[in-house]
């Protein structure tokens, strides 16, 4: 059973949205908060796998709590929800540790997918958000990688970390560094998200559908 937690300030939203998980059978609302110095308290004590945390409360704000639950190590997922959000709160929510970017607006399936991708451990972008990072990708040549280079590049965009990958690839996780090094220079990509951004926009691949690729970035330093 997924556990979600939300920080959300109107009661209407909150009850809208336990109704919703109540009735999913793999999904299991754990409780809410009206502020953000409440959110910190509420994943500590109920421990849930998925968090969305409301925009409305301020980027600023939205962002510490997110760079909180990483730092403290928690098992949480965090999740920016929002009714708007520009390019530079997404790019800067997924730098800071967000796992989802979620419109508000979207139809109830959507989120529930949402939840269930991030709580698999997946980065989940929603199209539209996903295509203004486009802009991104553009400004960069298509180079041509190595078939290893190839391979590592696309368990990135799956989110597995360093390890991860030299476990997968029966290689060390220095190789894995150097080749990440290498495909950095390349691409010119400065950080793992970039790089996965590249991945998808070369390949073409959907965001919001679990059955492809899941797009996979971590706001790690570049090769860590």
């Amino acid at each position: 059973m997924i556990g979600v937690c939300a920080c959300e300030s109107q009661p209407v939203v909150i009850e809208g949205l336990r109704s919703s998980l109540d009735e999913a059978d793999d999904l299991h609302f754990v409780g809410a908060v009206a502020t953000p110095a409440q959110a910190l308290e509420l994943i500590e004590r109920e421990s849930p796998k998925v968090c969305l945390l409301d925009k409305a409360f301020g980027s600023k704000a939205i962002f510490q709590i997110i760079t909180e639950i990483k730092t403290r190590s928690l098992d949480t997922e965090p999740i920016l929800w929002a009714a708007e959000i520009s390019e530079v709160e997404s790019f800067r929510a997924l730098q800071v540790g967000a796992r989802g970017i979620l419109k508000k607006t979207l139809p109830l399936n959507i989120i529930l997918d949402c939840l269930r991708t991030v709580a698999k451990g997946n980065i989940w972008i929603e199209s539209s958000i996903s295509n203004q990072f486009v802009g991104f990708i553009n400004r960069r040549s298509t180079p041509r990688l190595t078939p290893r280079e190839e391979e590592i590049l696309t368990l990135v965009m799956r989110g597995m970390k360093n390890k991860q990958i030299a476990d997968a690839l029966c290689i060390t996780t220095g190789t894995v560094k150097v080749h990440l090094m290498h495909i950095f220079e390349k691409t010119g990509v400065k950080d793992r998200f970039e790089l996965a951004m590249y991945g998808r926009k070369i390949r073409g691949f959907s965001s919001d559908m679990e059955d492809e690729m899941p797009l996979g970035a971590e706001s790690e330093a570049a090769t860590r």
